[in-house]
């Protein structure tokens, strides 16, 4: 998994992310209250971090220690 969206995010779910990347990874529902992105699909450009408005997306190996358990919880928002 590339990228990991974290907990800046929730509450927020601003967007900019999902308009700047070009595969469509990102993604959500009403009952979500964060964005995450789809590791398989995922291509490791970068452009979603650098526009986050909050700072919550970070390359998978470079996710802060307090916000480890985000890698798995966007792995199982796709399994679902």
């Amino acid at each position: 998994m590339p990228f990991v969206i974290t907990e800046p995010c929730i509450g927020v779910k601003e967007g900019t992310c999902t308009e700047v990347c070009p595969v469509d990874c990102i993604q959500t529902n009403e009952s979500e209250p964060m964005y995450y992105i789809n590791p398989s699909e995922c291509i490791d450009c970068a452009y979603c971090e650098g526009v986050c408005p909050v700072q919550a997306i970070f390359d998978e190996f470079r996710v802060p220690p307090k916000w480890r358990q985000y890698v798995q919880k966007n792995r199982a928002f796709f399994k679902k």
